[in-house]
């Protein structure tokens, strides 16, 4: 089945809901697809919605993915300079987010803004990022 994405651009957040079966393989061609998305946008925020991703990848591969995906985000950074580097969550559920977030440590380490949450709220307050709908509610006030 694979690895399918919705991607959106709205109010300077790139959503991304992503459905199917994890593969290494599919996870790093649907991992360029985001980033293809983040330079058309110039997009700073990125929620990344795996909550409908199924599967449990091995260590390896938790290590895998997040080395690619910091390599491949540093050189999009290098080819479309930007003000600043984008950020990264995560939203996803286990077994596919590791609890001792591998994955994140490895993709942190190599220079990626990047982590993983459990709740919508968590991560898009970690993003700095106000719902269009919330910052109304507050300017009502």
């Amino acid at each position: 089945m694979g690895v399918q994405q919705e991607i959106h651009f709205e109010s300077g957040l790139l959503t991304v809901d992503a459905r199917g079966e994890f593969s290494l393989e599919e996870a790093k061609l649907a991992f360029l697809e985001l980033l293809a998305a983040v330079a058309q946008y110039h997009a700073e925020k990125v929620l990344f919605d795996g909550r409908n991703l199924k599967g449990k990848p091995e260590h390896i591969e938790r290590f895998y993915y997040g080395y690619f995906a910091a390599i491949e985000t540093m050189k999009l950074i290098a080819e479309y300079p930007m003000r600043r580097a984008p950020r990264f969550a995560y939203l996803i559920n286990a077994p596919l987010r590791d609890p001792r977030r591998y994955g994140e440590t490895v993709a942190v380490n190599l220079g990626m803004t990047v982590k993983t949450f459990e709740t919508p709220e968590e991560a898009l307050e970690w993003l700095e990022h106000t719902p269009p709908n919330k910052k109304r509610d507050a300017d009502d006030m």
